[in-house]
């Protein structure tokens, strides 16, 4: 099996967003169209449309779960919670190794506002701190998976 956490920090250096990195590193073209995929979570990066909220590599996370084990049926409740509780689980091993989720926090500048994406760019955090929060969303997904 391909080594998903080393496909997601190469798909990030490739250009592709945090959320796209890791979405199209865990998933597969049985499961969703990798061109679609790509799309689908394009406006996810940089904690949703470059605002700084949830971390885009944490998203993308969420969503390979969602492939994997989330509800396809209105009335499954079975899948809705065990989805829901997979979250929480990724989402508290994620803070645990790095003390938040969100991307302002994260990078330690609001890459929402012109002064801290300059800021965020000065100090190379895209190139520096992004991929090892990748590798780390990836990480916890090889575990979890």
């Amino acid at each position: 099996m391909e080594d998903c956490t080393e496909k997601a920090v190469e798909r990030f250096a490739e250009g592709f967003n945090c959320a796209q990195a890791v979405l199209l590193a865990f998933s597969t073209p049985a499961e969703i169209d990798p061109a679609a995929a790509a799309k689908l979570v394009s406006g996810l990066g940089g904690g949703l449309g470059r605002q700084g909220d949830v971390c885009g590599a944490v998203t993308g996370a969420i969503l390979v779960l969602g492939l994997r084990y989330g509800a396809a049926l209105a009335g499954d409740k079975v899948a809705k919670e065990n989805s829901y509780r997979l979250v929480r689980e990724f989402t508290a091993r994620f803070q645990e190794r790095h003390g938040a989720i969100l991307c302002r926090e994260l990078l330690g500048c609001d890459i929402g506002t012109p002064d801290g994406l300059a800021q965020a760019k000065e100090r190379s955090l895209f190139g520096t701190r992004c991929p090892m929060l990748v590798r780390t969303a990836a990480e916890i997904l090889e575990q979890m998976l």
